[in-house]
């Protein structure tokens, strides 16, 4: 079995266990805290090796990718945690926006800016009245960072950059799975929700860690990496 193909099955099965930690399932909170940071940890190694032929981008998407396991960290305690959550992920999707716009000018498409500007509202829109006075503005600005994130994701499948088509994919998964939480937090408790938020967002991560170049395998006859 090739080394990403262990990371893969290693990280589904983190995640898995953090999944199945929820009262729905087995009721183990335990599980939680040991497998949610693993299964992100598992999309850093996988992501660890890749992106050689640019290292600025791949250093950005790493910070990203370990703000993100800050924020996992954090909002294993969903209340006290929620804020250094929120800030830890906003410096992630900064990360990444920073790593994308490397590839691709900001807004070099606009359509994908336009229809996330849609999205964003519309979440907004709904959460809105369930969202503490106090975390109104955390919370606009992070949806903002978000939204920018996964446009410019979808920027650069517009345009044509290399595997942008697992990045646009990433960032979408993203908004679902961030739009999922908010609304289990802010709108009423969602059937199965740690099911639906961490599989999208786990899925999300994986994208945005394979959009990376894939390390040169000395194996092969080409000298071309799988």
């Amino acid at each position: 079995m090739s080394r990403a193909r262990a990371l893969a099955a290693a990280t589904a099965l983190a995640a898995a266990l953090a999944i199945l930690s929820a009262p729905w399932a087995l009721g183990a909170p335990w599980l939680n805290f040991v497998f949610k940071p693993l299964a992100t940890l598992g999309v850093i190694a996988y992501a660890w090796p890749r992106g050689a032929d640019q290292p600025v981008v791949r250093r950005w998407v790493l910070v990203g990718l370990l703000a993100s396991l800050l924020g996992d960290v954090a909002l294993l305690w969903p209340q006290a945690g929620f804020l250094p959550g929120l800030v830890s992920f906003l410096l992630a999707h900064l990360a990444y926006g920073w790593a994308f716009t490397r590839v691709r000018r900001f807004g070099a498409a606009l359509l994908p800016f336009g229809v996330y500007i849609v999205i964003a509202g519309a979440i907004l829109a709904g959460l809105w009245p369930g969202v503490p006075v106090v975390l109104r503005g955390p919370v606009v600005a992070y949806v903002g960072a978000l939204a920018a994130m996964a446009a410019q994701a979808a920027v650069l499948w517009r345009t044509g950059a290399p595997r942008g088509a697992v990045l646009a994919l990433g960032g979408a998964l993203f908004v679902a799975s961030d739009a999922l939480l908010a609304t289990n937090k802010f709108a009423g408790p969602l059937p199965l929700a740690s099911l639906w938020i961490l599989t999208t967002y786990w899925s999300a991560q994986w994208c945005i860690a394979s959009w990376l170049a894939p390390p040169v395998s000395p194996s092969s006859p080409d000298g071309a990496g799988r």
